[in-house]
């Protein structure tokens, strides 16, 4: 089985990194049967997986925080793929709920501008994958839930589209999970999304089963870090751990 050493600072060992970055679907994606947690399980002992995600959070609060979150340091620290994963609060009403909205044009602004500071820290668009806001908003199942309406499904999508627009004109792989989600008319509410905002199981496995083959490619050069237990050399296995069998 092929194995690659994870790299040795001081006394602590440097894992490459996949960082999810993203609002309240990031933030609930370890959760059993989140798509989070299906990427993990993909990834293990390959990198480590941060969970960066921040529920009811908008791009303008991002802005502000991301440098705290990722600074440049050494190249070690760089992870190897980023998911983006904003603007379901951005695209909320402004007379609904004008706390958490952003308008369009600043919506794009503040996602070019996370870009930009990603590759200013040495993540290159290369290891970047945006997402639309989020799935297509059931309006349905919001006024089920005695939910007043503070989003509408038509203007998500305009933000779907000033997001993938974005992403074009970075030069980053972006995922149109507004648009797949609704591909064929298909219905998306009850399945994947109970509550109209947030996803289900199924609607996790969904996402999970389009993002993962991004994810593959950039990782795909990842190998299993430290032996398999099989491989270990018996008598002395420091010589497996350790590579030259020194303390």
């Amino acid at each position: 089985m092929a194995v690659c050493e994870a790299v040795a600072c001081g006394s602590s060992l440097l894992w490459p990194r996949v960082l999810f970055f993203g609002d309240s679907t990031t933030q609930f994606s370890f959760q059993q049967g989140g798509w989070g947690a299906s990427l993990a399980d993909k990834l293990v002992r390959k990198c480590d997986v941060l969970n960066r995600g921040f529920s009811g959070y908008n791009t303008r609060w991002v802005k502000i925080i991301l440098p705290r979150l990722i600074r440049k340091g050494n190249s070690l620290d760089s992870p190897v793929a980023v998911t983006i994963f904003f603007g379901a609060n951005d695209s909320a009403l402004k007379g609904e709920n004008p706390k958490q909205r952003i308008p369009l044009e600043e919506y794009a602004a503040n996602l070019t501008s996370t870009v930009q500071h990603l590759q200013s820290v040495g993540v290159p668009e290369s290891r970047l994958i945006r997402t639309t806001p989020l799935p297509p908003l059931c309006e349905a199942a919001q006024r089920q839930e005695g939910c007043k309406l503070n989003r509408l499904n038509l203007v998500v999508g305009e933000y779907a589209r000033a997001c993938l627009q974005v992403a074009q004109d970075c030069g980053i792989d972006a995922l149109d999970l507004w648009t797949l989600m609704q591909k064929d008319s298909q219905d998306f509410s009850s399945s994947c999304l109970p509550d109209g905002l947030h996803l289900s199981p199924k609607g996790n496995e969904f996402l999970f089963s389009h993002l993962w083959p991004s994810i593959e490619k950039k990782v795909s050069s990842l190998l299993l870090l430290l032996p398999y237990w099989r491989d270990m050399a018996e008598a002395k296995p420091e010589l497996s751990l350790l590579g030259d069998g020194a303390h």
